[in-house]
């Protein structure tokens, strides 16, 4: 690892991690609360879902301008204008006076969080190289599980000491954290390695990596293929306390269970990424996510936990194509790191807001909309798939 003045390979594993954590924390800990939060501002479910599809979209995009500006002003300055910026968007989330006071408070959020993902990205690719960055992949992905599973638990256990505000005063409080670590920070792209050409230039260098189909077409499938979760995570409160009747504690535990089953993703990486080809492993994600859609369809309405059972293994293909895509397409990225970092967080994001939107349209039954979700997006997924390995 290159050398870090304050920080030894474990912190700033752990810093990474953290800050990874973000964007799970600012989505799925007030998740419980949705349903208490409609009735409080009197709002539409829409609106209320929309709190979570503007923060995605605005996130995506922040991930763009960002990502260039990594590479002309250097990581440590962009992090903690990012920092400073999430935190301010987290107390106005508190204050918000109404729902659409809320939505303007979360883009503000989203902007701040596309700067910190942009940056927790690109320093992997900064200190670490080769098998050990594939490593550091898979820990970073597998400790980031934290966040999905103590985020429902924490968001379920605020609401039975104080109201929904409770989940964005902790989510103020870890962006004033990040603040504090982001000044430790030991910048990691020197000033002579930096892009030299004027801001607006520096937004052109996306298009290198737009032009690059072997990078792009890979990009496309391994995002498409992912954005059935996103579905689940806007519908799953919905699902399980207006669906299936349970409480929104006994819903945070629901969610909380999926999450730790994610974990399991990155772990069967690093075991089986030596045992099997990138495409032979690429083929067995689509097969059982097919598989995974058609089981949902079948089997899905029959209790809470029949759903929880069919839609954790497709949590695990999820994890599990994380580290896979994101080492394979890091790999290709030799110059302007921050930018490579923000095409495919840009690109994987986008691909989570549709998630998001889909899944706040007005599906008859959540349940087959999840499972048509599944089903639509591995076939898409693997039909781009045709057309990108060619270039392997």
């Amino acid at each position: 690892m290159r050398r870090q003045k304050y920080f030894n390979s474990s912190v700033i594993i752990g810093f990474i991690t953290f800050m990874n954590m973000f964007v799970p924390f600012s989505t799925d800990m007030y998740l419980p609360a949705l349903p208490e939060m409609g009735n409080y501002f009197s709002a539409e479910q829409y609106l209320v879902s929309l709190t979570l599809t503007a923060f995605f979209l605005v996130f995506a995009v922040a991930i763009v301008i960002f990502g260039p500006l990594c590479d002309k002003y250097g990581r440590k300055n962009v992090l903690l204008f990012g920092s400073i910026i999430y935190t301010s968007g987290s107390l106005a989330c508190v204050f918000a006076p109404n729902i659409y006071a809320l939505i303007v408070a979360r883009i503000i959020q989203a902007v701040g969080a596309g700067a910190i993902i942009t940056v927790s990205t690109t320093l992997i690719k900064d200190l670490f190289r080769g098998e050990l960055m594939k490593k550091i992949l898979a820990i970073t992905q597998a400790l980031g599980v934290i966040a999905p599973i103590a985020a429902p638990i924490v968001g379920g256990f605020m609401l039975t000491i104080t109201s929904w505000h409770g989940s964005f005063i902790v989510l103020s409080i870890l962006g004033g954290i990040n603040i504090i670590m982001s000044l430790l920070l030991t910048e990691t792209l020197p000033a002579e390695k930096r892009y030299k050409g004027s801001v607006i230039s520096s937004l052109t260098l996306l298009v290198d990596y737009c032009k690059r189909p072997s990078f792009m077409l890979l990009l496309i499938v391994f995002s498409s293929f992912s954005m059935p979760f996103f579905v689940y995570l806007s519908t799953s409160s919905f699902i399980y306390i207006e669906g299936f009747g349970l409480s929104a504690q006994d819903y945070s535990k629901f969610f909380a269970i999926n999450a730790a089953t994610s974990v399991l993703g990155p772990i069967i990486y690093l075991r089986v990424s030596y045992r099997f080809s990138k495409f032979t492993l690429t083929h067995i994600c689509f097969s059982l996510a097919f598989i995974i859609g058609l089981s949902m369809f079948f089997f899905g309405h029959g209790s809470a936990i029949i759903f929880l059972m069919c839609f954790i293994p497709f949590s695990i293909l999820s994890s599990l194509t994380r580290p896979f895509s994101m080492d394979w397409l890091l790999s290709q990225a030799k110059e302007n790191v921050g930018t490579a970092s923000a095409t495919i967080n840009f690109v994987q994001n986008f691909s989570a807001s549709l998630g998001m939107l889909a899944g706040s349209l007005p599906w008859s039954d959540f349940i087959n909309g999840l499972a048509f979700m599944i089903i639509g997006t591995t076939t898409f997924s693997f039909t781009i798939w045709q057309f990108a390995k060619k270039y392997y």
